[in-house]
């Protein structure tokens, strides 16, 4: 089964909502209490169940457009974007190491996706 070009993207969106739940949690965990109310009231705790969730849905619509073994090194762009989000929302910083990481990640999903290029499909 060739892999389609919607299949793909749809897994990049994923990854950007499932890094943006990681986000959401660490934000929640800031005023995480361990009884049933702190936690219903903790609505960026919630906001990135409820990401992860529609992440989960969309993924296994994407597994329905194409092979595993193509589209689920994608996913590896969520280290990227938790990255990029750490620094913007999280005031992280990004350092070298980090940057190499980025840069490793990109081309290990380049040369998976060239070795693939044969299984990919434009077609929608």
């Amino acid at each position: 089964m060739a892999t389609k070009l919607w299949a793909a993207l749809l897994v990049l969106f994923t990854t950007i909502l499932t890094s943006s739940a990681q986000i959401l949690w660490k934000i929640g965990s800031r005023n995480l209490t361990f009884h049933i109310v702190g936690i219903l009231s903790n609505y960026y705790l919630i906001g990135g169940i409820l990401l992860y969730i529609i992440g989960g849905i969309l993924i296994i619509i994407s597994f329905r457009g194409g092979e595993v073994s193509v589209l689920y090194p994608i996913i590896a762009t969520s280290y990227i974007w938790v990255s990029f989000l750490s620094v913007k929302f999280l005031n992280e910083v990004m350092n070298n190491f980090k940057w190499i990481g980025v840069i490793t990640i990109i081309l290990g999903i380049a040369l998976i996706g060239f070795g693939s290029k044969d299984n990919i499909q434009g077609a929608m």
